[in-house]
């Protein structure tokens, strides 16, 4: 996070900048900055997957049939819990739990 900030930064740097020559230089340390921040973005991404795919494993090995069907639908892209609903006492449904 600390990166993306320092990314904001640079990328306002450029917009405030007077001089054509400053500009080219503050377009440069941006350009590094970017390039640190995607590659960034790109370990922790790959990282995050890893993990899913073991979580199934896991569940896969220990026979988790809902773990290892949430996880898959989880890698796969396209999954949002669906929204459950409950009822109060005085018997109204309530979304938001």
């Amino acid at each position: 996070l600390d990166k993306i900030q320092e990314r904001r930064n640079k990328k306002a740097a450029i917009n405030t900048s007077r001089t054509r020559a400053e500009k080219a230089k503050k377009q440069a340390e941006y350009t590094e900055v970017n390039k640190q921040v995607k590659r960034s973005i790109r370990t922790d991404k790959r990282k995050y997957v890893e993990d899913l795919a073991m979580t199934a494993e896991k569940a896969a090995k220990g026979e988790n049939m809902r773990q290892l069907y949430g996880t898959a639908k989880n890698l796969a892209g396209n999954y949002r819990k669906p929204e459950r609903s409950g009822k109060t006492k005085e018997s109204k449904v309530i979304t938001n739990i």
